[in-house]
């Protein structure tokens, strides 16, 4: 599962921990991580990522988006990744639970 696989590299070149759904407790950073969508090009899987940055602060948050990004697009390395393509990236505060937080979303070709 390819969801698996970024996870497990998430968590070894990231400085917070990753998460595929939000956890009840969480730590004061952290990324959550959702497939939104896949398809095929080329008789090739390719898949939609959501990353969101959760920090106290906003500067936090963005700085934290910016470590996501590094890590996500070096991620090119792995074998089970053919393709990385930040689609974009923005600030996501959520309003309600007054959580900083910044998405980034990338498009990734996979086998």
């Amino acid at each position: 599962m390819i969801e698996i696989v970024i996870k497990d590299f998430l968590d070894g070149h990231l400085s917070v921990p990753s998460f595929l759904e939000r956890p009840s407790k969480p730590p004061k950073q952290y990324i959550l991580l959702e497939k939104a969508g896949s398809g095929k090009r080329n008789y090739l899987p390719t898949s939609t990522f959501i990353f969101q940055s959760y920090a106290p602060s906003m500067y936090e948050a963005a700085k934290l988006n910016e470590e996501l990004k590094e890590v996500v697009e070096s991620m090119i390395i792995l074998d089970d990744i053919s393709g990385i393509k930040l689609n974009s990236d923005y600030n996501f505060t959520d309003t309600t639970t007054k959580e900083y937080r910044y998405q980034a979303v990338f498009d990734i070709n996979h086998y």
